[in-house]
C-alpha cells in the first residue's frame, strides 16, 4: 500500500514535458461537431474514454482519396467511418469503401484533383447525402486537399479534420521546415537556404558545404525534387527546375540511413509514435533514385540513443507546430549520419502519410488507441484532458513496438502496356522455395499472422496502363525486410519477384495509344497518390 502511494505521488510530481498550454486542454470548440449524444461524460481524461467515444460515434466520418491505404483498418475502431476511393483495390468486397461505378476521362496533376472530383462526382454526392443527419453532413478527411476542396466541402456540408490548406500549404515547404526546426532546436543537415540561378552561384553560396551537394526545391517528393550535384554537369541536367525556385535548400551531402516518425499535435502536447527505418530508392521497387518506396517498423530501429533523440525532436517540432497554429497529425524524416551517429531534420509532412498504414497497426496502437484517433479527438468538441507524458513514456517502450514492414512496389521499367492480370488484395503466404500463392481475402494487414504470410493491397488492377513509376501495390508483412546494413533481405526480394511475377500486359504497338495511356495516368512520374 505504501509503495503504491509513493507511486503515485512521483507521477503526481513529475515535471511535465509537454508546452505550456493555456487554452490547449480546455474546452474548445472547433471543426468537427462530435456526435450529439454519443457519450454523456464531462471530460476525457482516460483512453478507455476515447475508445469508447469512437465506437458509439454516429457522426458519418470520411478518409477520401485515391486508395484507403493511408488509414487500413480505422473503421475497426470509429463507427460510421467510411471511405471514398476513386480505386477499388477490393473488387467491391470491402463494405466500408465506396468508389463510384462510372468514371469520367479526366487528366489528374495532384492527389487534390482526384479529390475535388470524387467530392463533386454524383454518386459520391448521393452517398454522402444518404448518410447526412440535417444540414450536417459529417467529417472529411484527406491526405491531401487544397482551397478548392475545401470549398466543396462547405457546399456539401462536410467538415474539414485538419488545419487550413492554406496553412498546411506553408508548412509543407521545405525551407519553411529547417525555419522552423531552428527555431525548436530541431537541426538540418548542415545546409544553405538560397536563391540560384547558375552553378557558379550555386558553388559560391555552398562554399563552406563542400563540393558533393544535395539540393531541394520547396514542394515535391523527394524522389522528383531532390537532386545530387557533384559536378557542372550534374547541376545541368537539373538547372531549370533549380533556377525556376525562389529559394532552394543546399545541402551538404551525407552517408546517412532515412528514417521516419510519426505524431500528432493535440491541444495537451504532441504524442509521438517511434521511428521507423525507410526504404529508399531500391531500384526492384521504384525507378526514382531517393525515391521512397516502404518502411520498417521494430523495437530496435537505431540505437536507444538515436530513437530517444528522434523523439525528442519530433516533441519539440511538434510543439513548435502548434505554436505556429497547425494541430493534428504529422510526420517527420530524419537523416541518421552513418559516420557521427548525429540526427538531422529532413522534411516535415503536416498529414497522414505512407507511414501511417504502420503507425495505426502496431501493438502499442492497438494496447491504447492508433494516432490518427487522436486527431479526431482534437478536431472535435470533447472536452479532453490526457497524460501526453504517460502516452509517450508508454509508446517509447521497446515491449509496445512489434516488427511490421512495407513495400511499395512500382513499375520500373521504361515501357507502357495493358494490364490483362494482376494479383488480389488479400493474404498472401510463402512456400518454402519462395514461390508465392494467393490464401485468402482480408482487409487488414492483421491477417497475415507470420512472417510467411502478407497482406498485399493491390493498387494497378487489369485494364489499368503500366508506365514507368506506376504504383501497382503495397505489400505489408511481419517482421524486417531489410538486414543491418539497409539492403533488401532474401524474403523480400522473393515477396518482389513473386509479386511481379502476377501481373501480366498486353504490349500497347500504337504510339497514339501509348500516348494516351501516359496522359490518363493517375500518378505515376507525376505525383504519389499514397
Amino acid at each position: 500500500m505504501l509503495e503504491s502511494l509513493c507511486r503515485l505521488l512521483q507521477r503526481l510530481l513529475r515535471p511535465r514535458a509537454s508546452a505550456p498550454a493555456p487554452a490547449s486542454c480546455q474546452k474548445a470548440r472547433v471543426v468537427s461537431s462530435a456526435s450529439e449524444g454519443a457519450t454523456t461524460m464531462n471530460k476525457i481524461t482516460r483512453i478507455a474514454d476515447v475508445r469508447r467515444h469512437f465506437r458509439n460515434n454516429r457522426e458519418p466520418i470520411y478518409f477520401i482519396s485515391a486508395t484507403n491505404f493511408n488509414l487500413l483498418g480505422i473503421g475497426d475502431w470509429v463507427n460510421n467511418f467510411r471511405h471514398i476511393n476513386y480505386i477499388d483495390c477490393f473488387d467491391g468486397k470491402q463494405r466500408n469503401v465506396f468508389v463510384p461505378k462510372e468514371k469520367f476521362p479526366r487528366d489528374f496533376e495532384s492527389i487534390e484533383d482526384i479529390n475535388n472530383y470524387l467530392l463533386e462526382h454524383k454518386e459520391v454526392i448521393d452517398f454522402i447525402q444518404s448518410r447526412a443527419s440535417g444540414s450536417e453532413s459529417g467529417v472529411a478527411t484527406f491526405l491531401m486537399f487544397d482551397e478548392h476542396t475545401e470549398a466543396i466541402c462547405r457546399q456539401l456540408g462536410l467538415k474539414v479534420a485538419f488545419p487550413p490548406a492554406a496553412l498546411r500549404q506553408r508548412m509543407d515547404n521545405k525551407i519553411e521546415t529547417v525555419r522552423i526546426g531552428n527555431k525548436a532546436g530541431v537541426p538540418s543537415v548542415p545546409n544553405v537556404l538560397a536563391k540560384v540561378d547558375s552553378y557558379r552561384e550555386l558553388c559560391e553560396v555552398s562554399r563552406e558545404l563542400g563540393d558533393d551537394l544535395v539540393v531541394q526545391t520547396a514542394f515535391g517528393d523527394s524522389g522528383h525534387t531532390t537532386f545530387f550535384i557533384a559536378s557542372e554537369a550534374d547541376y545541368y541536367k537539373h538547372a531549370e527546375e533549380i533556377e525556376a525556385e525562389r529559394e532552394v535548400k543546399i545541402m551538404k551531402r551525407i552517408d546517412c540511413r532515412g528514417s521516419a516518425i510519426e505524431a500528432c499535435a493535440t491541444r495537451c502536447g504532441t504524442v509521438v509514435g517511434p521511428l521507423m527505418t525507410e526504404l529508399v530508392g531500391f531500384k526492384s521497387l521504384t525507378p526514382y533514385k531517393g525515391g521512397w518506396c516502404g518502411n520498417e517498423m521494430f523495437a530496435g530501429a537505431f540505437t536507444q540513443e538515436v530513437r530517444d533523440k528522434a523523439r525528442e525532436y519530433t516533441f519539440r517540432f511538434g510543439e513548435a507546430l502548434r505554436e505556429e497554429g497547425y494541430r493534428g497529425y504529422f510526420e517527420l524524416d530524419f537523416l541518421i549520419d552513418i559516420d557521427s551517429g548525429e540526427v538531422y531534420l529532413g522534411e516535415l509532412n503536416p498529414r497522414v502519410t505512407g507511414a501511417s498504414s504502420l503507425t495505426n497497426v502496431a501493438a502499442f496502437a492497438h494496447s491504447d488507441i492508433p494516432l490518427f484517433l487522436f486527431h479526431l479527438l482534437e478536431f472535435s468538441e470533447l472536452d479532453f484532458d490526457l497524460d501526453i507524458d504517460e502516452i509517450n513514456e508508454r509508446w517509447s517502450h521497446p515491449d509496445s513496438v512489434d516488427s511490421w514492414s512495407q513495400l511499395v512496389i512500382k513499375h520500373t521499367e521504361e515501357s507502357v502496356d495493358l494490364l490483362t492480370r494482376a494479383p488480389q488484395t488479400g493474404v498472401w503466404r510463402m512456400n518454402d522455395d519462395g514461390t508465392i500463392v494467393y490464401d485468402h481475402y482480408s482487409y487488414h494487414p492483421h491477417a497475415a499472422e507470420n512472417d510467411k504470410e502478407a497482406f498485399f493491397l493491390r493498387i494497378g488492377g487489369a485494364g489499368d496502363f503500366r508506365y514507368e513509376g506506376a504504383d501497382l501495390g503495397i505489400l505489408i508483412t511481419r517482421g524486417r525486410l531489410m538486414d543491418d546494413d539497409f539492403q533488401l533481405t532474401e524474403r523480400a526480394r522473393a515477396w518482389i519477384e513473386g509479386i511481379r511475377g502476377e501481373y501480366a500486359g498486353q504490349a500497347l504497338q500504337d504510339p497514339v495509344v501509348e500516348e494516351v495511356a501516359v496522359s490518363h495516368a493517375v500518378g505515376g512520374g507525376n505525383f504519389k497518390i499514397l
